[in-house]
């Protein structure tokens, strides 16, 4: 695998075709482009076009997973893993104690990886992810102290 990169606005098209082989939402160049100016807002590549990206923000002492983006080829591959450990270890060093994130409930790799770094659920959003039949799912709230072990 590629070394994990941190990226620059300036990539940002690069994430966007990496979030639309991921995920049937998609986010534009533009729209990853506003987040990543917001202060706080940073992004690791792991594998170039053919891995994956996290996107993160750090305010205050809580750090939020904005997306985590893998494309199916190189999952349960370790690309997931070690973007999470990425960003939660520049969390810490941005001051974060505690990072969180979302899932949809039907996302059982996802949550699968989340557990196994040591999140834990503490909310539900009922009903607010729509699969592409129009079906709802629930958002599952999950967290984890930092640094990560």
């Amino acid at each position: 695998m590629k070394p994990v990169l941190l990226i620059h606005p300036c990539d940002t098209e690069i994430l966007a075709r990496l979030h639309a082989a991921s995920f049937a939402d998609l986010w534009s160049a533009e729209w990853i482009a506003r987040l990543m100016a917001q202060p706080g807002t940073y992004a690791y590549l792991a594998g170039g076009e053919a891995g994956g990206f996290v996107l993160a923000r750090v305010a205050g002492d809580e750090a939020e997973i904005l997306t985590l983006a893998v494309v199916p080829a190189a999952r349960r591959r370790g690309v997931g893993t070690v973007l999470l450990q990425a960003a939660a270890e520049r969390a810490h060093l941005m001051g974060a104690k505690t990072v969180f994130l979302e899932v949809a409930q039907a996302n059982e790799a996802a949550k699968a990886l989340y557990i196994r770094l040591g999140f834990t659920e503490i909310a539900r959003r009922r009903g607010y992810y729509r699969d592409q039949s129009g079906n709802k799912g629930d958002a599952i709230i999950l967290n984890v102290k930092l640094p990560l072990n």
